[in-house]
C-alpha cells in the first residue's frame, strides 16, 4: 500500500491555490523600508499576485 503524500506546511503558508488550480502568493517587499515608498505602490503591495512558471509547478507539487 502507497504512503499518503503530506502537504509541504512552509508551503501552505505562503501560497493558495485557486478553484481553477492557480497559484496565488503575496507580494514581497511590504514588511519594512516603507517610509520611502509610495502610498500607491504600499497599497499594491497588499494585493496577492498569482505566481507563473516553473515555481508554480513546484509549489503545486508541494501542495498537491
Amino acid at each position: 500500500m502507497a504512503q499518503k503524500k503530506k502537504t509541504h506546511r512552509g508551503a501552505a503558508k505562503r501560497f493558495k491555490l485557486t478553484a481553477t488550480g492557480k497559484v496565488r502568493r503575496h507580494q514581497t517587499g511590504a514588511r519594512h523600508i516603507l517610509t520611502k515608498k509610495s502610498r500607491s505602490r504600499k497599497r499594491r503591495l497588499r494585493q496577492e499576485v498569482e505566481q507563473t512558471g516553473a515555481l508554480a509547478r513546484a509549489v503545486k507539487t508541494l501542495l498537491g
